[in-house]
This record gives C-alpha cells, sequence and structure tokens, in this order.
C-alpha cells in the first residue's frame, strides 16, 4: 500500500476569537487557537490534566463564518489535515510553526438565549451543506424547528 494520510479530528474550546486577514490576492484567512485538554488519574489516585493548544487556519468562505459566528471559550470540532511552515522571527531567527488547516468546524453546545451569533450560523459547509440556525445541516433542505431540549444527547 503506497497511501498516506494527513487527517486531524480536534473537539475542544477556542482559546480566542477569529482574527481574520486577506492576502494580497484577495483570499480571506482567518487564524485562532483551540485548546483540547486530557485528564487521566496518576498511581496515586489524583486527577491530572494537560491542555494542548492548536494553532488552526480556515480559509475561504468558511474563514468569514468562523470570523461571523465562533468565539473565545466557545466548543468547536475541527477537521482537517497538519501544515507546517517556516518563518524568520523578528530577531532574525528562523521558525517552524505546526498549525492544523480546516477543512471543516461544527460549533458544539448549546445556544445562549437571546444571543444567536453565539451558537449557530447560516452558511455552508465546505462540502456545500446548508446550514439552519441550530448549527445542523438540514436534511433534504427541511427545516429543523426542533428546541436543543428535544435532542436526546
Amino acid at each position: 500500500m503506497s497511501g498516506s494520510l494527513n487527517k486531524v479530528l480536534l473537539i475542544g474550546n477556542l482559546g480566542r476569537d477569529p482574527e481574520l486577514k486577506s492576502t494580497p490576492s484577495g483570499q480571506t484567512v482567518a487564524r485562532f487557537s483551540v485548546a483540547t485538554t486530557e485528564t487521566w488519574k496518576n498511581q496515586s489516585g489524583e486527577k491530572q490534566s494537560k491542555t494542548e493548544w492548536h494553532n488552526i487556519v480556515v480559509w475561504g468562505k468558511q474563514a468569514e463564518i468562523a470570523e461571523k459566528y465562533l468565539r473565545k471559550g466557545k466548543q468547536v470540532m475541527i477537521e482537517g489535515r497538519i501544515q507546517y511552515r517556516e518563518y524568520t522571527d523578528q530577531a532574525g531567527v528562523k521558525k517552524t510553526a505546526c498549525d492544523i488547516r480546516c477543512d471543516n468546524f461544527v460549533m458544539l453546545g448549546r445556544m445562549e438565549d437571546g444571543n444567536r451569533d453565539s451558537g449557530s450560523y447560516g452558511g455552508k459547509n465546505s462540502g456545500g451543506q446548508d446550514f439552519e440556525d441550530h448549527g445542523a445541516p438540514s436534511p433534504a433542505g427541511g427545516n429543523n424547528s426542533f428546541p436543543d431540549d428535544d435532542i436526546p444527547f
């Protein structure tokens, strides 16, 4: 087998609001961080945890949606791939950074009462699926008119 796979799936909380910029060619790009936390018990039975921070990069229409609806602290699922890039810092030292190139994201958690921008968005994901007010793909163009309390999980 000669194939390869570069796939990342993260569920975590935004460490900062997305920052939207445009390249000289006019493409939009958003950058933000996501924290994932692993918890376990050590040999003494004490709870331990470790948080990892991930740099997320989103391009195009997805970047605009991210900037509009994602907020610091909100839970999100990121689907994408690992990309490395080299850059030179202000002191002239060459460095390497690891980014997660986001192909798709899903906002998780509950929509806050009275604040529709906190948990929902209208638009399309990278697969062209329509998204309704609850942030979920609409089945065959239907309307997801059920309240969040009716979801069994």
